[in-house]
């Protein structure tokens, strides 16, 4: 039986009910069979549609080393080397589902090197096993070696707490410092019980020196804890990283804690455009105050980029047991801007900030316009202001729910095609019964 047959016994049904005379079985199996052709339509739309396509890229060292069904980081983190990520009670959290298609681009699915035709070697002294190279204004993806692998980012995290205290909070609030905030493990810039200090003062503690008394200290003005992760994770998730999920808000090891690549180039990209941001992490040195006996002293920028780079732009430096060496650096040479992302590195056979700046000459040497992905766009709300923690609670569920443009758009197409379908079929019905007036 054909779609058209199907389409003409729908009519008659039509015309017999406006008779009052009831339908044969016949007639209403017909019908079904016609409906069950409109599901299949609306199915195929949503196989067919896709994502945008994007400037096809060449994958090295070769192919079978580069597909995604061969990457060993795709679903998990590597395996950890100590005890952090034990939960203190039940189990550990599943890993984060894989999106159906790479976000960004079909060239980003592999976990080889992947760059675009024509281009030149990249370096060979990047110890790092995930990278990527970006412009930061165009959101191009020049070049990359598996940037959806799943690995740890240690303190790079940190501009999530940063650009979610700089999105909610005023700069000039007054925060008391805790005995909780100078207890907070690793690096600390020196926040204690007894000091006060700007929410401005410990963003620049924060980025510039990676405190995690600061982190802390922050987190409590975002509500807690608790709060302060549900907001990180939900901005996360707003930014299109579906490959994050932030266990600590200073990038210290926790249970479930997972990045990667593209999702750290998509946050940096988005803190780039703040102007608070971009001037802590371009700042050398700051005056950091101190309390009581204890002075106030003179906070370097630990990123060497910034000293050693012409035209760096700053970036953060991290570093845990189980993340390795992870590093995020920018520059701008002759208005073009581009960062490089590094996870899950070591020192050798060069420090971290001069891969980076490998990777940057890299970038620089391509022409512009290259491209084997993109960088996602953010929820349009993020830009407007509009969806400040301030002005909505967050829904722990949203990180988890939220979709891509990409991902979203055959569900919006699909929905389209079956709103055509039934308007279709009520203009036969309509005109089924039409004629049937007009006898």
């Amino acid at each position: 039986m054909t779609l058209s047959n199907s389409i003409f016994n729908f009519r008659l049904i039509s015309h017999s009910a406006a008779s009052g005379d009831p339908p044969d079985h016949r007639l209403i199996c017909t019908a079904m069979y016609f409906l069950r052709a409109a599901s299949c339509l609306v199915a195929a739309v949503f196989l067919a549609v896709g994502p945008a396509a994007v400037p096809t890229a060449q994958a090295e060292p070769n192919a079978e080393a580069n597909s995604a069904g061969n990457c060993p980081y795709k679903v998990s983190t590597p395996p950890a080397v100590d005890s952090s990520e034990v939960p203190t009670a039940g189990d550990p959290p599943l890993p984060l589902a894989v999106p159906p298609t790479p976000v960004g681009g079909n060239a980003l699915a592999g976990c080889g090197i992947i760059t675009a035709p024509d281009t030149p070697p990249v370096p060979g002294d990047v110890s790092a096993e995930a990278w990527l190279v970006a412009d930061l204004d165009s959101g191009a993806v020049i070049a990359a070696r598996d940037p959806h692998g799943r690995h740890r980012p240690a303190s790079i995290i940190k501009v999530l707490v940063a650009m979610a205290a700089i999105n909610e909070l005023n700069l000039n609030k007054s925060v008391a410092g805790t005995d909780d905030d100078a207890a907070a493990e690793g690096t600390k810039v020196g926040v204690d019980a007894g000091g006060t200090y700007t929410v401005n003062q410990l963003l620049h503690g924060l980025l510039m020196h990676s405190g995690n008394d600061a982190a802390h200290a922050l987190a409590r003005q975002l509500g807690g804890m608790q709060m302060a992760l549900e907001k990180i994770n939900v901005l996360a998730a707003k930014l299109g990283g579906r490959d994050t999920r932030v266990a600590t808000p200073s990038g210290l090891d926790g249970p479930g804690m997972s990045t990667s690549a593209y999702d750290i180039g998509l946050f940096y990209r988005y803190a780039w455009r703040n102007p608070t941001f971009a001037d802590i992490v371009a700042t050398r040195s700051y005056d950091f105050p101190g309390h009581g006996d204890h002075p106030g002293y003179e906070l370097e920028n630990d990123n060497q980029l910034l000293y050693h780079y012409p035209g760096a732009l700053g970036g953060k430096t991290g570093y845990t047991d189980d993340a390795g060496q992870t590093f995020v650096g920018a520059a701008n040479r002759n208005g073009r801007r581009l960062m490089a992302v590094l996870l899950h590195g070591t020192r050798q056979p060069i420090a971290p900030w001069e891969q980076a700046a490998h990777l940057l000459d890299y970038g620089f040497s391509t022409p512009a316009g290259t491209q084997v992905g993109s960088l996602i766009e953010p929820d349009p709300a993020l830009a407007s202001g509009k969806d400040k923690p301030a002005n909505r609670q967050p829904d722990a569920s949203q990180a988890a729910g939220l979709m891509s443009d990409a991902e979203a758009l055959p569900v919006r197409v699909g929905v389209a095609v079956l709103g055509a379908v039934v308007v279709f079929g009520l203009i036969l019905v309509a005109r089924s019964m039409n004629s049937r007036a007009q006898h």
